[in-house]
Parts: C-alpha cells; sequence; structure tokens
C-alpha cells in the first residue's frame, strides 16, 4: 500500500549497486549507505539495498536481466515503487527499466538534483538548480521514455524545473540559453562584488557535505546560518566581513557542500558561486572527523577544487567534531596546517582564529 505524504505518494524505493568485482563489493555498500541518506533526505522510505557483482554494467538494464527480474517481484511483494541507482543511468537505461520493472527508476544524479531542488532558496540558486535539472532532463526528452510522461510528483520533480519537463526539445533548449544568459550577468555581478573585496583577506569554508562547514561559519562570524544533520543543508553561498580582532578586514563564505558522484550538471551550473571558493585567499576544508570515510571523503573534496580551478589555494584543514570523537588526533602526515575543532561547543576555536589573524596580517604587510 503506498505512503501519502502531503499531497503526493512517497518513494518506497529499494537501492542498488553495482560493484565491478566481489574486492570491490564492500566499497558499494558502503557508498549505498551514503544513498540511503540522500534518499532519505529526499523523503524515501528504503525497503531493502542490493549490490551486484558483474565486470561491466548491462548496456540495456545497467545491472543483469536476472536481477530485474528479481527486482520487479520483490516490489510487488513489498508494495515498492521506486529503484534508485548508485551510479548515473543512461537515458536508454532508464527508460528499459522503467518498462520493464514498472516503476519509477532513479539514479544518483537526479536524486541530488532533487535535493537542491528541494533546499534551493534564493534566485541565483533556484536558476543554478534549474539549469542542471533542464540539462539533466534533456537527452531523454523522448516520446518512449516514461519517466517524465507519467509523471505524478515525488523525487525528481520539485523545483522550477518541473514545468519544462513536458515541453518538447527546442522549448528547453530555449529556457536554457535564457538561463545561461542570465547566470553569465549574475556572474558579472559576482565578479563586481568581488572587485569591491579585492582589498580584503577571503576565507572560503569548504569540505564534503554535513562536516559542519555552517556551524562553524556561524562560531566563527556569529552568524545564523541554519544548520542541520542532514545532506545539502547549504545551497546559497553566504558571505560576511568581519573586523573585530582581525588586523585587517576579512570576509567569510560559506559554501554548498561537496559529495561523492556530484552531477557534473551541478558542478557547471553552480560555477559562479563556487568561484568565490577559487578565487580565496586561504580555505578553511572542513572535515568531520567522527565519520569513518572521512579521509575518502577528504579525497573527494580535493577532486572536486581541482575540478573548479581551486587546488593551489592555500588551506587549512579543520577536523571538525570532536565532541563527537573526543579522542581524535589529527593524523601527522599531512602536509596542511591541521586544527581539531567541535565547532558546536566552541573548543578549539581559540587556536583557529588565532591563525587566521596570522595569515590576515601576512597579507596585509605584502
Amino acid at each position: 500500500m503506498a505512503i501519502e505524504h502531503g499531497t503526493r505518494e512517497v518513494e518506497r524505493a529499494i537501492l542498488i549497486g553495482l560493484a565491478s568485482d566481489s574486492r570491490h563489493k564492500r566499497e558499494h555498500v558502503e557508498s549505498l549507505e551514503e544513498l540511503r541518506r540522500l534518499a532519505h533526505t529526499a523523503g524515501a522510505v528504503v525497503l531493502a539495498e542490493r549490490v551486484q557483482v558483474r565486470p561491466r554494467p548491462d548496456p540495456a538494464f545497467f545491472v543483469g536481466r536476472g536481477l530485474v527480474k528479481e527486482l520487479k517481484a520483490q516490489l510487488a511483494e513489498l508494495a515498492g515503487n521506486c529503484v534508485m541507482f548508485d551510479d548515473p543511468l543512461s537515458p536508454a537505461q532508464q527508460r528499459n527499466l522503467e518498462e520493464e520493472l514498472d516503476a519509477k527508476v532513479i539514479d544518483r544524479p537526479l536524486l541530488i538534483l532533487d535535493i537542491f531542488a528541494s533546499g534551493a532558496r534564493s534566485a541565483a540558486a533556484r536558476m543554478q538548480v534549474e539549469l542542471a535539472q533542464l540539462e539533466y532532463t534533456l537527452p531523454r526528452l523522448t516520446g518512449a521514455w516514461l519517466h517524465f510522461s507519467r509523471q505524478y510528483g515525488g523525487i525528481g520533480a520539485k523545483g522550477p524545473g518541473e514545468t519544462q519537463l513536458e515541453t518538447d526539445r527546442r522549448q528547453v533548449r530555449d529556457r536554457i540559453d535564457h538561463l545561461k544568459k542570465k547566470l553569465k550577468k549574475l556572474g558579472v555581478q559576482r565578479a563586481t562584488q568581488r572587485q569591491a573585496r579585492s582589498d580584503l583577506f577571503k576565507i572560503a569554508l569548504v569540505g564534503y557535505t554535513n562536516a559542519g562547514k555552517s556551524t562553524l561559519f556561524n562560531a566563527l562570524t556569529k552568524a545564523d546560518i541554519e544548520t542541520a544533520d542532514r545532506l545539502f543543508t547549504t545551497l546559497d553561498s553566504t558571505t560576511r566581513a568581519m573586523s573585530a580582532g582581525y588586523p585587517s578586514r576579512v570576509v567569510f563564505s560559506d559554501t554548498v557542500g561537496f559529495i561523492n558522484k556530484l552531477p557534473h550538471q551541478l558542478v557547471e551550473s553552480f560555477k559562479s558561486t563556487l568561484e568565490e571558493v577559487a578565487l580565496a585567499d586561504l580555505l578553511l576544508h572542513v572535515a568531520d572527523c567522527s565519520d569513518p570515510k572521512m579521509q575518502e571523503h577528504i579525497e573527494q573534496t580535493r577532486e572536486v577544487l581541482a575540478e573548479i580551478g581551486a587546488e593551489s589555494v592555500p588551506y587549512l584543514i579543520v577536523y571538525n567534531k570532536l565532541d563527537a570523537n573526543p579522542d581524535f588526533t589529527a593524523p601527522s602526515d599531512n602536509s596542511a596546517t591541521a586544527f581539531v575543532v567541535s565547532a558546536m561547543k566552541s573548543r578549539g576555536l581559540a587556536a583557529l582564529k588565532a591563525e587566521l589573524v596570522i595569515r590576515a596580517g601576512r597579507t596585509r604587510s605584502t
């Protein structure tokens, strides 16, 4: 029996991962744990999780045809209406799976896009998310693809982009061009604002989603940015200028969190926002020291920083959430200056702020 949530049917989902061999199966099981959190953030109910081992994805169904049959039976048994894949699917794979399973099929990029659509607050963020949604949708606008033709709401149908899902390719392309022009204009405005702050010391907070960047931002700036124990609480880049306690004015910027397999459409559409990171004088790379996959998340954040041209920006690594892991000590082999803090409990912040004062003073003297 379907669960009603407000005016729409809630997705009751089976999660699917694919491992190339048995040695990598554990990695995919762990990745499915993150997919489960994404699904919960989007409002879905997770019924079961499956990881299939096969050397390469099936061209037609991504997973093997045998598993497709098993999934159809499992959906019927558990009253499921959705299957979520931990990897991107091609339009053909998505179409074939929906026809075979008679259920909604969502891949990881679409799930993340949906969460971004739910969290976008400012006009800029809504435009950026809509652009990413439309670029994801464009290759899927075929008469045979049932995912959108029988769309009944829920995950994948939020945000301004939903009104474009039934239009033809030309209308979608026109809308994409329109949004790109508006975002380009917005980028020029951002560049003008950055130019006005060129004499200030610019600090950007970066890190994996849910590492506690916004909590640290609030603690360092006495701001009141929303924080929550969920993925992607922050989408809109927030900037705050500080003068008291620093040798020169300092600008802090809180940024959207990164995540493994971040859809390339989002990276592209958020580039004007992420330029705040690439043009910063110093990055605070925030990591959750209570997370068992902390080191992997640090590496994934560095990969995104390289993708947006910010790999050469000086940075400090801030191991946050000491309150959740009081015995943690910073690894000794890290090349960056490291601080261990609890932004929530205001522990270790004095040493971090002292380092920021020194860094800002160096910039003033040069």
